[in-house]
């Protein structure tokens, strides 16, 4: 016996199976289709960055840089990197390094695994994906609305309702300078009531607060100074700009004033796309504009807004809510081979149907038997794999260069022979599913 434990994934790291990762697919194919019509374009990053890249983008006294990353020394050479626990500040050090803003603005998009450390619960694991979409040297309103836009188009492909638009407007750093010393002045007054997080986080980053969950606290944050009654007469123009877009467009929304995201860098509109359906991790996609972050990494000063969206919330709505059919991956054949003698024949016919766009599962012999296999046991693994048809290489019939084609699926079963040395008829046979 062995001598080691049964392995067992990272706990909040989880595997994705073959029975799921079918939908997760058709989630990905529909974000392709849908950025492919807004002309954004696929950007791949590594999953390891330098940690000093988060903590100048993300800001140093957030929760995710404070308390969520997973930083470590890499032995070679000392330096600090950090698994991304998210990818816009990744996406902006790409754009810099390759001077992707050179001959203009860039509309990407993203996805992959994302990395935090925290408590794991439904729809919040340790390892995590996200979907995203960043918008690079556009300053204008109509980009904030057309990334807006775009992820409602996406609810409405997927199928999902239920699913509200919550918006706001952290405005430009003088404002929320005013509104900052506002905040703290406002605190300060009430010292009392304030937990040891948000007493820490007074003078380093007051506008956290606002993002409290602390129930204790939530009386004294709705009555504290708003950052709307800082904005001025730009900040105020372009945010009506978006909201107006939007009107036009039929899509509805709510100003939650707020609403503060979880990064430093955004300024101007920020929102977030919210159910109800998925308990306390209610935001399924959020993001907004960051005009600082590309100078504020090392770049060229130049505006952005983005967003991102978490898949496996996204799936779990979708679930929950979509009808969807059609995004399993089952063979539309399954060759059934009694004799090992005839692989090779069979074999090379089906290689030309899979050339030819036809999907074929083969049977194969299964640990510890003698041989493939009685055809009574292939059949059933055939009808198990939900194929539509079953392809019969029988002994009979390969003497007579022929193959049998089964239906597996049709009420009125029927069986018909097809010519080994004629592939094409039985692509076209196998392409008119019952």
């Amino acid at each position: 016996m062995s001598n080691f434990e049964k392995p067992v994934a990272v706990k909040g790291m989880n595997d994705l199976l073959p029975q799921d990762s079918a939908l997760w697919e058709w989630l990905e194919g529909q974000v392709r289709s849908l950025m492919a019509r807004y002309a954004y374009r696929n950007i791949r990053t590594p999953i390891v960055e330098k940690t000093p890249l988060f903590i100048r983008g993300l800001g140093e006294v957030t929760d995710i840089v404070e308390k969520e990353m997973y930083s470590f020394e890499d032995r070679l050479n000392g330096e600090q990197l950090t698994l991304r626990p998210e990818a816009t500040a990744g996406v902006v050090r790409a754009v810099i390094e390759h001077s992707m803003l050179y001959d203009g603005g860039k509309r990407l998009y993203y996805m992959g695994p994302m990395f935090r450390h925290e408590r794991p619960q439904r729809g919040r694991y340790r390892q995590f994906h996200q979907i995203g979409a960043e918008a690079l040297g556009f300053p204008g309103p109509e980009l904030d609305a057309e990334l807006i836009l775009m992820a409602n188009n996406l609810w409405k492909e997927l199928g999902l309702n239920n699913i509200r638009l919550e918006i706001n407007s952290l405005g430009q750093p003088a404002e929320r300078s005013a509104h900052r010393a506002a905040l703290i002045n406002y605190f300060e007054k009430n010292t009392e009531v304030l937990d040891e997080e948000a007493k820490r986080r007074l003078h380093a980053n007051p506008l956290r607060i606002l993002d409290t969950k602390n129930p204790a606290m939530q009386a004294l944050v709705e009555a504290a100074p708003r950052l709307m009654d800082f904005l001025g007469v730009e900040s105020l123009a372009h945010f009506e700009a978006i909201q107006s877009i939007l009107s036009e467009s039929g899509v509805a929304w709510t100003i939650n004033p707020r609403l503060v995201r979880g990064m430093d860098y955004y300024n101007l509109t920020v929102f977030e796309f919210v159910t109800d359906e998925l308990g306390s991790q209610g935001t399924i996609c959020g993001g907004g504009r960051y005009d600082y972050l590309i100078e504020q990494i090392g770049g060229k000063s130049a505006p952005a807004v983005g967003w991102a969206l978490g898949v496996e919330r996204v799936l779990e709505l979708v679930k929950s809510q979509a009808s969807v059919s059609g995004v399993d991956s089952v063979p539309d054949a399954y060759a059934v081979i009694p004799d090992a003698c005839a692989l090779p024949l069979a074999m090379a016919l089906l290689g030309q149907l899979r050339a030819s766009g036809v999907s074929v599962q083969m049977h194969a012999a299964s640990r510890g038997t003698d041989g493939m296999g009685s055809m009574k046991s292939q059949l059933k693994k055939a009808d198990a794999s939900r194929a539509t048809y079953a392809l019969i290489f029988g002994a009979d019939e390969l003497t007579r260069g022929m193959v049998t084609l089964k239906s597996l699926r049709a009420e009125t079963g029927f069986q018909t022979e097809y010519r080994i040395d004629a592939a094409a008829d039985l692509v076209s046979a196998l392409k008119k599913h019952p």
